[in-house]
């Protein structure tokens, strides 16, 4: 018997496409775009509208102007004062003392050196310290000199006013080489000497802000100086001023307003200031505030940092980049009307045909009104373009659409696609609006807008999110 062929050879079964085959495979496809169109279109972030307020607050820096009279150095000598920085003397009042040889300040020194700081003095002292942290910001890093100066001119004071009992008992002793030096008018002391005591707000310009090179000089107890050297100042009315550079948008704001409300950071002070502005000699816009109490609190600084206190605006708070603006025709209010038996708001268009001229009815979508013009979309897809002529109802006025006028607004996408709302804006920061709630044809609580308005191209534009 012959030998049977082992090898065995696979059966191919034939591809057999059904129906069902191909309608996954479209199916897939179908999918398979989808999926790709998703992940690579551009998402449309939204933003739920919300009520809140902005305050507005805006930040200045000022230069104070006060009434100062400067008492320099009579005599070469060694000094060493007797009232505190900031504290009121009478007429007459010794202010600090002129030792020639150096004797009374050695003993002085020997006498305050076992003295430690009262508990008053530590405390002003900490609550310097903590005024300057709290208004501090690395953009005015050259405060730092300021502060530096004025707790300089508060810690001399106190290191040394314990000893000056012992004053009246070396002036027997020293004779003529120890003299005592008295103020020439009731006021407040300030040892802080800046060269802008005789500053009228007539003289400022924008240079008075420059503090690159603005230095204050203050003498310590115990120093040697020469005569004529600036040594202390009295400041003899408790009116002062602070004057701040305007920017245009401030002009416009303030130029109605006679006082304004003022934060004093740090301080923990709001007050109430009588507003004017002034021109400066270099031709440019100042605001100068008065003020008629705190001026002790200030007595060491001349370059104040403020706030003036805004209105507070209350309506829908939404994105600085949710706003955007559109052109729309405007039509006079007295053209609107009804079309037949529905209560939808349209107007009367002429439409001429080959058989004259027809007056036909045409829906209009209204964004906005004043008391003399509707606002209407100027979109190609909507049925009045510019050149069309409107009828007045029960007139034969008529009226050529083409006039324009630009609002602010958002897209709302309440339904899915975009549609523009009109905004009326009350107050503004940085970041947010806050615009009129209850408006006609604006938005309301709870709308969802386009967070970046920019990333939409018009109205009607599907969104996904």
């Amino acid at each position: 018997m012959a030998k049977r062929n082992q090898k065995i050879v696979k059966y191919r079964r034939p591809l057999r496409i059904n129906i069902g085959m191909i309608i996954f495979f479209v199916i897939f496809l179908y999918l398979a775009f989808y999926v790709y169109q998703y992940s690579t279109r551009d998402k449309v972030q939204p933003y739920e509208v919300t009520e809140g307020a902005i305050a507005g607050d805006r930040n200045f820096t000022g230069i104070i102007l006060r009434d100062e009279t400067t008492e320099s150095a009579r005599q070469s000598g060694y000094i060493n004062y007797y009232i505190r920085e900031g504290r009121r003397a009478a007429a007459g009042t010794s202010v600090y003392s002129m030792d020639e040889t150096g004797e009374a300040a050695k003993l002085l020194e020997e006498n305050a050196s076992s003295e430690q700081l009262a508990d008053e003095d530590v405390a002003n002292v900490k609550k310097a310290l903590s005024a300057f942290s709290l208004s501090y910001s690395d953009m005015d890093f050259d405060q730092i000199y300021d502060s530096k100066y004025s707790l300089d001119a508060m810690v001399m004071e106190y290191a040394n006013f314990n000893a000056v009992s012992a004053d009246e008992q070396l002036a027997e002793q020293l004779g003529g080489n120890f003299s005592q030096i008295q103020t020439p008018a009731s006021g407040v002391i300030s040892y802080s000497i800046d060269g802008f005591e005789d500053l009228d707000a007539s003289q400022i310009s924008e240079s008075c802000f420059d503090r690159s090179q603005y230095s204050r000089a203050i003498t310590h107890a115990g120093d040697l100086v020469e005569q004529g050297t600036p040594i202390f100042k009295v400041i003899t009315d408790d009116n002062w001023s602070l004057v701040f550079p305007l920017s245009d948008a401030d002009v416009t704001d303030f130029h109605d307003s006679t006082s304004l409300t003022v934060r004093f950071p740090g301080h923990g002070l709001t007050t109430e200031g009588a507003f004017s502005m002034i021109t400066g000699t270099d031709g440019k816009p100042y605001g100068k505030l008065d003020f008629d109490r705190y001026m002790v609190q200030f007595v060491s600084e001349r370059y104040l940092d403020f706030q003036v206190v805004m209105e507070v605006a209350q309506g829908l708070k939404i994105p600085v980049s949710a706003v955007t603006s559109k052109n729309f025709y405007l039509v006079p209010v007295t053209y609107l009307t009804t079309g037949g038996d529905t209560d939808q708001e349209g107007f009367n268009k002429e439409i001429y045909t080959e058989n004259g001229t027809l007056v036909q009815f045409v829906p209009a979508t209204i964004y906005y009104s004043t008391d003399e013009f509707y606002y209407i979309d100027t979109s190609e897809g909507e049925e009045i373009h510019a050149g069309d002529y409107l009828v007045k109802p029960d007139s034969s006025d008529r009226f050529q659409v083409g006039q324009t006028a630009s609002l602010q607004g958002v897209y709302n996408i309440n339904r899915g696609y975009s549609v523009f709302k009109q905004i009326e804006i009350l107050a503004q920061n940085d970041e947010f609006y806050t615009v009129k709630k209850g408006t006609s044809y604006g938005l309301s609580v709870y709308d969802h807008i386009v967070l970046d308005a920019s990333a939409v191209a018009g109205e009607d534009q599907l969104i996904y999110q």
